[in-house]
């Protein structure tokens, strides 16, 4: 059955334009201005028509934590981020033990077997256990330890189902780690690190190509006996091929940084994410970061999760519509380069293919929105799973 989604003002390949989108079989069939036959329509009145956002790095929503380890949780926070635009996440689980982080991938495994209408979770993206201890942010320290071979190769051998891993890149061991991963196709992450620039330099020769949420426990700019050395920021500005996210929920960076960052990398080096937590879509109040059992009691107020003392963001409370609201209201940034880093951006480093843009061939995950970025249907492999 051909479904013409009509009326809308279509984002595609960075521009903005009125035509009208086939989809059949789960794959988009054309964009044109041209009327096709169809056999149902779906009218944007002009709404816009975008690819579904894709999100890199979230750890749930609805209440729910991916390491809750339950096909329920998994489940109920893929819903709510396809509410909000989402039409494929990347669960990601924070610095546990090994049989927790494993026991979330047994848990995504039971949930790719049967049918949800959510978004996609073609895998995980696993942040720490490998960290600076200086930069732990709001990670249990008890968990971090050093890179361990026999942890993370025996995992990354056991299944397909690790996309990304976030380590600290001065840690003794992290190219060894970084050469494991890219032999299983696993992505190496820099992040929750305190490693100068040399190191960051020779990192990513290393295959440490990606910065996760860049300035929120990064290093910057610093003294040593009197001299200064420059930190993971400059380095991921200095080296054009770096690719960065940046918690774009308008809390953990103020508009000015938005900005740099955006002016220097562009929106084909950036990928808009929100680190949620279980408390998205949620009410302000007390909530847990990490799992039920173990995980860390944190504040949500002002818009973001808070550790009890305040003195350091828990994660954030976003989800993607907010994300690219963030970014044209308060960055000031084009929409369709905001759309462009929360979908084919995000889809690019991650090396998703025939997603993340309005084409032939592509994905029918589609979403409609209003010039509020307020989601008024989300399609996901050319069925509605949201309507507003």
């Amino acid at each position: 059955m051909i479904t013409k989604i009509s009326g809308g003002y279509v984002i595609t390949e960075g521009s903005i334009i009125e035509a009208n989108v086939y989809f059949e079989n789960g794959k988009i069939t054309a964009v044109t201005k041209e009327n096709l036959p169809f056999d149902e329509e779906i009218k944007a009145e002009g709404n816009y028509v975008s690819a579904g956002f894709i999100e890199i790095h979230t750890h749930g929503a609805g209440g729910c934590d991916f390491l809750d380890n339950t096909s329920e949780a998994f489940i109920t926070a893929a819903k709510v981020h396809a509410q909000h635009g989402a039409t494929t996440i990347i669960p990601t689980i924070t610095s546990s033990t090994q049989k927790s982080m494993m026991d979330a991938v047994s848990t995504l495994e039971e949930v790719l077997k049967t049918k949800y209408n959510g978004a996609r979770m073609p895998g995980l993206h696993m942040e720490g256990p490998y960290f600076a201890q200086s930069q732990k942010g709001a990670q249990d320290e008890k968990y971090l330890r050093p890179f361990t071979e026999s942890e993370y190769g025996d995992m990354v051998s056991r299944t397909n189902l690790i996309l990304r891993w976030t380590g600290a890149p001065e840690l003794d061991g992290s190219m060894r780690f970084a050469q494991v991963l890219k032999e299983n196709g696993v992505l190496p992450c820099i992040g929750h690190s305190d490693a100068d620039s040399d190191v960051v330099k020779e990192a990513y020769k290393h295959g440490f190509t990606h910065v996760t949420h860049l300035y929120s426990c990064t290093s910057i700019t610093h003294r040593k006996n009197a001299y200064r050395y420059a930190g993971i920021v400059e380095a991921a500005f200095l080296n054009d091929d770096m690719t960065v996210e940046i918690i774009a929920d308008g809390v953990h960076l103020p508009p000015d940084l938005l900005k740099l960052v955006y002016k220097i990398k562009g929106k084909d080096r950036i990928a808009l994410i929100t680190d949620s937590m279980r408390a998205a879509g949620m009410g302000e109040g007390e909530s847990i970061l990490g799992s039920k059992e173990e995980g860390l009691k944190v504040i949500v107020e002002d818009g973001v999760a808070k550790l009890p003392d305040r003195t350091a963001f828990a994660g954030s409370v976003a989800l993607c519509d907010r994300m690219v609201r963030v970014m044209t209201t308060m960055a000031e940034v084009p929409l369709a380069d905001a759309v462009v880093m929360a979908t084919k951006t995000p889809a690019n480093i991650m090396g998703l293919k025939h997603t993340g843009d309005i084409l032939p061939g592509y994905d029918a995950d589609i979403i409609l929105f209003d010039e509020d970025i307020h989601i008024q249907k989300t399609i996901i492999d050319g069925n509605v799973v949201h309507s507003a």
